[in-house]
C-alpha cells in the first residue's frame, strides 16, 4: 500500500457539502456512490478516503437546515494558519468564522471578493 500524499500549502484539499438532512445525505451518497463515512456527532460526517482507512478524509458533510441551496465548501491546507489569515485579510478577503478548533487541528473560513466561501484548515 503507498503512503498518503502529504498536504501541500494552499493546495486545494478537502471539499465540504452543506446538507439539509444528514441521515439522508449519508444514505443518498452510499447508495449512489458506495461512499463511506466517519461519524463526528449529530451534525458532521467525514467522507472516507476509497484509497483505505489509513488515508486522510477527503470531504465531508456539514448540517446546516438554513442552507437555502447546497454548493461545496473547499478547503485549502496551510502549514501556517495565521499566516493565512493575515494573508486573506491582506488580498481584500473577509473572514467570516474563526479560526476555532475541530477534530483534525484548526481551521478558518472566509469569503473572496465575489462573495465565494472557502475555509483553510491546518493540523494542530
Amino acid at each position: 500500500m503507498s503512503e498518503p500524499t502529504p498536504q501541500r500549502h494552499h493546495a486545494i484539499d478537502y471539499v465540504e457539502l452543506t446538507v439539509t438532512d444528514l441521515a439522508e445525505a449519508k444514505r443518498f451518497y452510499t447508495d449512489a456512490f458506495g461512499w463511506q463515512f466517519n461519524d463526528y456527532g449529530p451534525g458532521y460526517a467525514g467522507i472516507r478516503s476509497p484509497h483505505g482507512d489509513s488515508a486522510p478524509e477527503v470531504g465531508g458533510l456539514r448540517l446546516d437546515q438554513e442552507v437555502r441551496v447546497g454548493g461545496p465548501l473547499v478547503l485549502l491546507y496551510s502549514s501556517d494558519l495565521d499566516r493565512s489569515v493575515q494573508a486573506v485579510k491582506d488580498a481584500g478577503g473577509r473572514v467570516t468564522n474563526g479560526p476555532y478548533g475541530f477534530p483534525g487541528g484548526r481551521r478558518f473560513h472566509f469569503t473572496d471578493p465575489s462573495g465565494n466561501e472557502l475555509g483553510v484548515w491546518a493540523e494542530q
